[in-house]
């Protein structure tokens, strides 16, 4: 039947825009580079919804997610690091850029293979990791965070180590909608679109920061609960 290739089609929409954003930044476009992962996650959001709604989920579904995500939330985002990372200086300090891409590979491979991240995630999500970087390109020309090929490093080196860091990450998934169930949840939602009110598309490492934040918090009090 026709619908079940519906999700696989939505996922290729995604691995789409990858594409389209890897060769944005060839041509220093790195504003449609960054709108293309926006535009992928929302891909991203619908296949698997897709999926669940018309019932036709697959395990040819997960791996071909895994491999558009590889390309959306991984290559493309260590391109654009390599991009930001290009303009400050020479050599061959900008390829480390790149570790965004390897470690994100190692990521959604642990990620298939781990009962355990149901429920919440274990380390950075790929997409987390490709919303800060999506955002510093709207930032200012002369900040710090940008225009310091250290600051690019340490980001790159910081981003790579999370996606793969055993540390319980939040995820916006609700059982129910109560706010004692959830308040942590409810939380990202309403600072993030503060946040995107204030700062618009330069809010972006912003929020990233405050659900790395508030992750961290979560995983404290509930070890010590469990203590």
């Amino acid at each position: 039947m026709i619908k079940k290739h519906i999700p696989n089609t939505i996922t290729l929409a995604n691995l789409t825009c990858g594409c389209i954003g890897i060769l944005a930044c060839t041509k220093g476009d790195l504003a449609t580079a960054s709108y293309m992962i926006w535009l992928a996650a929302i891909f991203d959001f619908f296949d698997g919804f897709t999926a669940r709604l018309l019932k036709v989920s697959s395990p040819i579904g997960k791996e071909l997610d895994s491999l558009a995500d590889m390309v959306s939330f991984g290559v493309l985002p260590a391109f654009i690091l390599y991009s930001l990372q290009e303009n400050l200086t020479t050599g061959h300090l900008p390829y480390t850029s790149f570790s965004l891409a390897i470690f994100s590979a190692l990521r959604l491979a642990k990620f298939n293979i781990d009962t355990r991240q149901t429920n919440g995630f274990i380390g950075m999500p790929t997409p987390a990791a490709a919303f800060f970087v999506s955002g510093l390109v709207f930032w200012p020309i002369e900040s710090s965070l940008i225009n310091n090929p250290t600051s690019i490093l340490f980001i790159s080196i910081a981003l790579s180590l999370l996606l793969v860091a055993p540390i319980p990450m939040l995820a916006l998934k609700f059982k129910d909608y109560t706010l004692r169930n959830n308040i942590s949840r409810y939380l990202v939602v309403i600072v993030s679109i503060l946040l995107l009110v204030i700062f618009e598309k330069q809010s972006f490492p912003l929020i990233i920061s405050f659900y790395l934040i508030l992750s961290l918090l979560v995983a404290f009090r509930d070890k010590r609960t469990q203590d």
